[in-house]
């Protein structure tokens, strides 16, 4: 084998060898905004729900606390300032849907939103991704 042949056969390799390391980072960086992104609205929809789950939570019936100095909550007044609260912060345009509970003890907030994705929207399947996030909250009195 002679000098010349080897070179000859291995031209533009290294071309396409940077053409297919490209790609890949290319790849790996999408992932890698749209992962952050979707970490990014959980972390959003998580303090939205914990935030309207605390203030569900200081809805306590008096009446019953004045009464026998039990600390229960008003289910009525809890779900209706938990969803207050949720109407009021400022990402709600990651909202899907709300679910409230309250009763005696508790309340809960469910909320599912979606986050939007950029480079791997590309990929079959790939144009958002589902957030699903509950928080509970009860009430306490600290003594």
């Amino acid at each position: 084998m002679s000098r010349g042949g080897l070179r000859g056969g291995s031209r533009g390799s290294i071309t396409l060898w940077l053409l297919g390391l490209a790609v890949m980072l290319l790849a790996l960086g999408g992932l890698a905004v749209d992962l952050g992104r979707a970490f990014s609205a959980r972390q959003a929809l998580a303090a939205a729900a914990d935030a309207a789950a605390l203030a569900g939570a200081g809805a306590l019936d008096e009446a019953r606390y004045r009464a026998d100095g039990m600390v229960v909550l008003d289910p009525v007044v809890a779900e209706a300032r938990a969803r207050r609260s949720l109407e009021g912060q400022l990402d709600r345009y990651a909202l899907d849907s709300v679910s409230v509970h309250a009763d005696r003890q508790s309340v809960t907030v469910s909320v599912v939103g979606t986050a939007e994705l950029t480079l791997l929207r590309l990929v079959p399947d790939g144009g958002a991704l589902t957030v699903r996030v509950t928080a509970t909250a009860r009430p306490h009195l600290r003594r």
